[in-house]
């Protein structure tokens, strides 16, 4: 039986900076040559970087995607690294056997294709084109990609090796169905993929390459992107599972990682037979020595939720503020839960010296939220200012005459231009730090507490937010160190501290129950009789689902935050904001 070398290799990536994508590549590559691989695996389209959306569209971005592999090819083999083969993501074009572009009907007139390629030699030896296009969530494949049509195998060490991309594993009855019907099995599955995060992911992918495994008789190797593009992130946590389902080898989560594992593989077919629905080309038809030693490194066990999740919020914003430019943000510090949290998570992201907060007061503020905040900044080091409100706050409601709920907005707005004239002056970026809970009811003053151009907790409902802030003060006291974040913003009754005494509670409902209710309709769709069915009342019902309903048109104004959850607003949920429709119950 073949023994192969295998490197899986999870890189981060930049949408549209190809050259440096194939620097990233071509590292990781040298990397796991000098570990000894045969066969090396980049994500799914890691050469132009994921999503492209339109991009792809584009017949100049196409192109310097096929040239840029091409590069990648020459370069790798230009390092000495030419006898090892290498599957990589990339966009490429639809094109028939004399290399003229393919017209479909019901397609774009550019038929872009989600690809792989196999380089060895300094060559493009062959090519795979995504057979199953996903369509729901924050995939749109459907409108910008051509399918595959046929599947394509490699030859490595004598094993047969099935190379596929990200949908073609998760689709039932698809690509892993013809494998399982083929006359000659494969010894591995290779899947290159762009899985972004969200909750308890790890799980969902362990059960579908063991199902996967089980199903086509063949070990299953899953790698997997890294890094944040604009609210996605991209966890890694490539594996490698057998037939019968136990986990060989798995990377970490989060950061780049190169994974090289030794696998007992069954030799290939030498006989095809006819009508075969896929290509194979053979690129080590000697298997030759087999590799000295033997390498099985231990998997690495995913983090608790409460860890996963945190991890992912701090990756977002770093490379969200590092791939757009920013090397410093810019917040308002309440002393408040969720302001400290955000925070938290940048002193993470960047470091203490980039991240600058301002404590705004009016004469409704508490001296404990000045004091909370304060006390964060000091413990955490950040660059911290007061910039006293109330002056400019009395100017605009004298001059227009406001009161009630115009006067409070007001006082959220002046302090959204402060932060804006600050991050003009100095090159910030402002982070805004609204929650899940409150963008769901429409909890927040648009032009307000709603600028900026990241909110790293868009997706993250209130009580989470609670969780995520005592387990990373439990995190820094079970090393020693002084928990970030003063227990009073914790615990105090949350407050926009607008008016006399004011607490969420007065507009919204318990946040327990709210984050309940939330939960089964944004994120399940679920209707006024599920909902009531999971244990809410009618009235909470009505409520929540009104508020929802109602702020459609202020969260298509906020700006983007990273997706954590299975349903995010945003991409993953797109209703219309001039929309009558109205959950039955709720009609009377």
């Amino acid at each position: 039986m073949p023994r192969l070398r295998l490197a899986l290799a999870q890189v981060d990536t930049v949408v549209g900076d190809l050259a440096a994508n194939v620097a990233r590549a071509r590292a990781a590559v040298a990397e796991a040559a000098a570990a000894g691989a045969d066969l090396v695996a980049l994500p799914e389209m890691c050469v132009t970087g994921y999503p492209v959306e339109d991009l792809a569209l584009r017949p100049s971005f196409v192109a310097a995607s096929r040239q840029a592999v091409a590069d990648l090819a020459r370069v790798v083999a230009e390092d000495g690294h030419g006898d090892v083969v290498v599957v990589v993501g990339y966009l490429d074009q639809d094109v028939d056997a004399a290399g003229r572009d393919v017209q479909r009907t019901g397609l774009p007139s550019l038929a872009s294709q989600n690809c792989a390629a196999v380089l060895h030699g300094g060559e493009v030896v062959a090519r795979y084109a995504k057979n199953h296009l996903p369509n729901s969530g924050v995939f749109d494949e459907q409108r910008i990609f051509a399918p595959g049509t046929h599947g394509q195998r490699v030859v490595v060490r004598g094993v047969d090796v099935a190379v596929l991309v990200c949908e073609d594993l998760w689709r039932d009855g698809g690509v892993t169905a013809q494998l399982a019907e083929a006359e000659h099995d494969p010894g591995l599955v290779l899947v290159v993929n762009a899985s972004p995060y969200e909750q308890g992911k790890h799980r969902v992918r362990y059960d579908l390459c063991r199902s996967r495994a089980a199903e086509t008789g063949c070990t299953v190797a899953y790698v997997n992107l890294v890094g944040g593009q604009d609210e996605l992130v991209f966890d890694g946590q490539s594996l490698v599972v057998a037939p019968d389902g136990e986990v060989l080898a798995r990377a970490p989560q989060f950061v780049e990682h190169v994974l090289v594992v030794d696998l007992d593989l069954p030799a290939g077919a030498t006989d095809e037979g006819p009508g075969r629905l896929y290509d194979r080309v053979v690129v080590h038809a000697d298997a030759g020595p087999e590799p000295q030693g033997r390498l099985r490194p231990v998997p690495v066990e995913p983090v608790e939720e409460c860890e996963e999740v945190y991890r992912a919020l701090v990756l977002g914003l770093r490379d969200y503020a590092r791939k757009n430019g920013f090397t410093d943000v810019v917040l308002g510090l309440s002393g408040g839960i969720d302001s400290a949290l955000v925070a938290t998570l940048a002193v993470d992201a960047l470091g203490a010296e980039h991240v600058h907060t301002v404590a705004m007061p009016t004469r409704y503020s508490s001296e404990h939220s000045l004091s909370d905040a304060a006390e964060l900044a000091h413990r955490q080091g950040t660059r911290h200012r007061v910039v006293p409100v109330q002056p400019m706050v009395d100017a605009f409601v004298d001059g227009l005459g406001l009161a009630g709920l115009a006067e409070e907005n007001v006082q959220a707005r002046v302090r959204g231009v402060v932060l804006m004239g600050i991050s003009n002056s100095e090159g910030q970026l402002v982070l805004a730090p609204g929650n899940k809970s409150e963008l769901a009811t429409g909890y927040s003053t648009v032009y307000g507490d709603a600028v900026g151009g990241f909110a790293p907790i868009k997706d993250v409902v209130k009580t989470l937010v609670w969780r995520l802030a005592r387990w990373r003060n439990a995190d820094a006291l079970s090393r020693g160190e002084q928990a970030p974040i003063p227990e009073s913003s914790i615990d105090k009754a949350p407050s926009a501290e607008l008016r006399p005494g004011q607490v969420d509670s007065d507009s919204l409902p318990d946040y327990e129950l709210l984050d309940a209710v939330v939960d089964g309709y944004v994120v399940g769709d679920l209707g006024h009789a599920d909902l009531v069915a999971r244990g809410a009342s009618e009235e909470l019902v009505d409520r929540v689902v009104r508020m929802v309903d109602r702020a459609e048109w202020k969260r298509r104004q906020y700006p983007p935050g990273t997706k954590v959850s299975a349903k995010a607003f945003g991409r993953d949920r797109r209703l219309p904001v001039t929309n009558r429709w109205v959950e039955p119950a709720a009609r009377d």
